[in-house]
């Protein structure tokens, strides 16, 4: 058992939750009980996952997409059921949206390096001053269907491939979720690949135009890796019981 201020405290120096700048408010986004057992994990603060701490007995969830953003909604209709559900069940609410993904040892994008046995680069891609993204190098080149095999089978899904790069892959840019949108600092990079989690629409020729291959895991899927580690972590830092709670969207 331990403090919830110790354990809160904890991951915000961990995660640099107040250097980073995000449109998610990271941190402590619903207060619950003072002292904890156990922890459970999830990607999506959502009734489900909510419902399902409460009946695994946990009194905290921590969550890569919490419930507060830049503008706070109203506390009514589903938002009320949410909050309630927390509040009735004494689950308190933790959320790390972009610590999560860009952090250099737990971070969704290092730990998508680690899975794929490529040598870490550093980070790119700058979003609001945060370079959130990590390069994983190999010198075996690899090819997609490789990559996608591999990815397929440790994260349980399909992925997806823009076959419009070069047939040996030996540099990767990284960035899960919904990183679409951040080909161009791939390409900038001068990566083989962009692996992300999802597709958007205007991606197509920006890939095809540039020559660079894309790979998505689904957004789901690709942010699993970072709460596993950081599960991982909390267990060995503080020995109390935890869990991942496994809400897969198919996106």
């Amino acid at each position: 058992m331990i403090a919830s201020c110790v354990l809160v405290n904890y991951l915000d120096s961990l995660l640099r939750i107040d250097e980073i700048n995000d449109e998610s408010r990271n941190g402590l986004q619903v207060e619950g009980v003072d002292e904890l057992e156990k922890v459970c994990f999830a990607v999506d603060a959502c009734l489900a996952t909510f419902k399902e701490a409460s009946d695994r007995d946990a009194q905290m969830l921590i969550v890569h997409h919490g419930l507060f953003w830049k503008e706070a909604p109203l506390v009514v209709d589903n938002h009320y059921m949410r909050i309630k559900t927390l509040i009735e069940g004494g689950v308190g609410l933790y959320a790390a949206h972009l610590p999560l993904d860009m952090h250099e040892e737990l971070g969704n994008n290092v730990q998508l390096i680690e899975l794929l046995g490529l040598e870490d680069s550093g980070p790119f891609g700058d979003y609001h001053g945060e370079l959130i993204g990590r390069i994983g190098e190999s010198e075996r080149s690899m090819t997609r269907e490789e990559i996608k095999r591999k990815l397929d089978s440790e994260l349980d899904t399909d992925c997806r491939i823009l076959p419009f790069g070069p047939e040996e892959i030996n540099r990767i840019g990284i960035i899960s979720g919904g990183g679409a949108r951040m080909l161009a600092d791939a390409v900038e990079a001068d990566c083989d690949a962009f692996i992300t989690g999802e597709l958007e629409h205007q991606v197509y020729h920006t890939a095809l135009e540039s020559g660079i291959n894309v790979i998505t895991g689904g957004h789901y899927a690709t942010e699993t890796v970072g709460l596993r580690a950081l599960r991982r972590r909390i267990e060995e830092e503080f020995g109390i019981e935890t869990e991942f709670i496994e809400m897969p969207t198919g996106l």
